[in-house]
C-alpha cells in the first residue's frame, strides 16, 4: 500500500469552493480499483492549510493505472485549477515499527 499526501494553501476566500470542488472529486475517486480509501482534512489553525491523503493500492497503480482510467478523466478537471496551491505531493509507504 502506498499513502500519497498532498498539502494544500488555498488563498482567502477560496476554501468554499475548493471544498466543494475536492468533495465532487473524492466521489469519482473512491470508485477507482486503485484508491482503498481518502480524506481531506483543514488545519484547525490555519484553516486555509489542507492535507488530502490518498491510499492506493501501489504508487505504479496511481500512475500507471488511475491517470489512464476514466475516473482520472472525470476527476482531473475538478482538481486541476488547485494544482498551484499544492505545496508537497508525494507517496510515502507506512511503516510497522
Amino acid at each position: 500500500m502506498t499513502i500519497e499526501y498532498l498539502r494544500y494553501s488555498i488563498p482567502q476566500g477560496m476554501e468554499e469552493k475548493f471544498e466543494a470542488d475536492l468533495k465532487a472529486a473524492l466521489t469519482i475517486l473512491r470508485q477507482s480499483q486503485f484508491c482503498k480509501g481518502c480524506e481531506l482534512s483543514r488545519c484547525e489553525e490555519k484553516p486555509n492549510l489542507y492535507i488530502l491523503r490518498i491510499h492506493w493500492t501501489s504508487t505504479k497503480d496511481h500512475v500507471e493505472g488511475f491517470r489512464a482510467s476514466a475516473q482520472f478523466r472525470e476527476f482531473l478537471p475538478l482538481v486541476r485549477a488547485y494544482f498551484k496551491h499544492v505545496e508537497e505531493m508525494r507517496h510515502y509507504r507506512p511503516l510497522e515499527i
